[in-house]
């Protein structure tokens, strides 16, 4: 199975392959048809299976085909992750296949300048990649907009429930509740 036969735009591809992906990871195959099929998905793996892959490369396929809901950017996918260094690698990776389409990646982590992060925030962003306790600092001060969210994802969700999270995921995704979609990784 290749990449091409996944059923994803012709613009994730071009990022997909001339970031040298070639073939989909055993995880892919099974993730990626899923997700674009619109199911909630629990993938569990190893680390370097592809995983963020698998589940970037559908979400970012639906946030195209639904796109262009007028005016401010707003957010539409929310990417959970533990720890702040993992955040940044997600959102790296989001804009890294998000190359050639018009959608906007923002992270939202603790030990960032909280004054900035909520001017961006205001700002809007179509895909927030978050910690839960900095996220639920803007949420409970009202600065973290929830009802335009249509894909949730908690990557590494046993790792965040290990790290004590669990109130605050069971909280952010209580605001997310409006969401279409839910993976967890």
């Amino acid at each position: 199975m290749s990449f091409n036969e996944l059923g994803l735009s012709p613009h994730i591809l071009r990022a997909v392959k001339e970031l040298g992906y070639e073939q989909p990871t055993p995880m892919q195959q099974q993730a990626i048809p899923a997700i674009l099929a619109g199911q909630d998905v629990l993938g569990g793996a190893q680390t370097g299976t592809g995983k963020t892959a698998g589940f970037t490369l559908p979400m970012l396929h639906r946030l195209l085909a639904n796109h262009g809901r007028g005016g401010r950017r707003q957010v539409r996918a929310l990417v959970l992750t533990p720890t702040r260094e993992l955040a940044a690698q997600v959102a790296s990776n989001i804009n890294d296949f998000a190359k050639y389409l018009d959608i906007t990646t923002l992270t939202i982590v603790g030990g960032g300048k909280q004054d900035v992060q909520a001017k961006k925030l205001k700002a809007g962003a179509h895909i927030i990649v978050a910690t839960p306790g900095r996220l639920l600092e803007y949420i409970e001060k009202e600065e973290f907009e929830s009802h335009d969210i249509e894909v949730l994802v908690l990557d590494e969700a046993d790792r965040m429930l290990d790290m004590g999270f669990i109130k605050d995921v069971n909280r952010i995704v209580e605001e997310a509740r409006y969401r279409k979609h839910t993976m967890l990784f």
